[in-house]
């Protein structure tokens, strides 16, 4: 490994305020800037493609090889005033976590560019940062549903999603063979499921909606 490294940058807030360094074992959530690009690609790509993403329950390498992302989508995702790219940083400023949400329109949000540091995968990180996505979504945009699409042969990664109050919607989209932006498929017949959750209109005390 090189001695020298670029010195990592701390992590911002929302609104791009300096936020404390963490506690040791303490993740940081902030949200992502243009310089945090190669790492989010670099994470996403170890938690879903390879032998590296094996480590950890999200794999994908079963379904698809190839990549499952590049820089021009993460940056254009990063560089968007319509989408919120959140990323985990641990106490050495290592990116470990990261997450996009979509403000489609006034009422609806789309979660994803999801993705765990595989070895870190079961200790409750992933959940903290699906937490805050629905956060912005609802206390800052106002949106009211949360949607997206997951791979329908990853039923582990359904049901995941299903604990945490998301409902299959009956939308069914095909993967889009021949297009390897998307990865190479291993198999004939993957396709997207929809999967959304509902929350109460603010000012709404009647309870979470479906």
């Amino acid at each position: 490994m090189s001695a020298t490294r670029p010195a990592p940058h701390p992590p911002v807030g929302p609104q791009n305020k300096r936020v404390p360094s963490p506690p040791a074992g303490a993740p940081v959530l902030r949200t992502a800037d243009n310089g945090d690009v190669t790492a989010i690609v670099a994470l996403i790509q170890s938690a879903y493609r390879g032998e590296s993403s094996r480590e950890g329950w999200t794999t994908e390498a079963s379904l698809l090889g190839g990549q499952r992302t590049d820089r021009t989508a993460i940056a254009e995702a990063v560089a968007s005033t319509k989408t919120r790219v959140l990323v985990a940083v641990d106490d050495n400023w290592e990116l470990i976590a990261c997450c996009s949400i979509e403000h489609v329109d006034e009422q609806r949000a789309y979660f994803g560019t999801f993705a765990v540091r595989p070895r870190l995968q079961g200790a409750g990180l992933g959940k903290r940062m699906l937490a805050a996505a629905e956060r912005v979504a609802l206390h800052e945009w106002g949106c009211v549903r949360i949607e997206m699409l997951v791979i329908a042969q990853r039923t582990d990664l359904i049901e995941w999603y299903e604990r945490r109050g998301y409902d299959r919607t009956g939308e069914f989209q095909p993967f889009p063979y021949g297009n390897e932006r998307f990865g190479v498929p291993l198999r004939d017949d993957l396709y997207f499921v929809g999967l959304a959750k509902s929350f109460p209109a603010p000012g709404d005390s009647s309870g979470p909606a479906r």
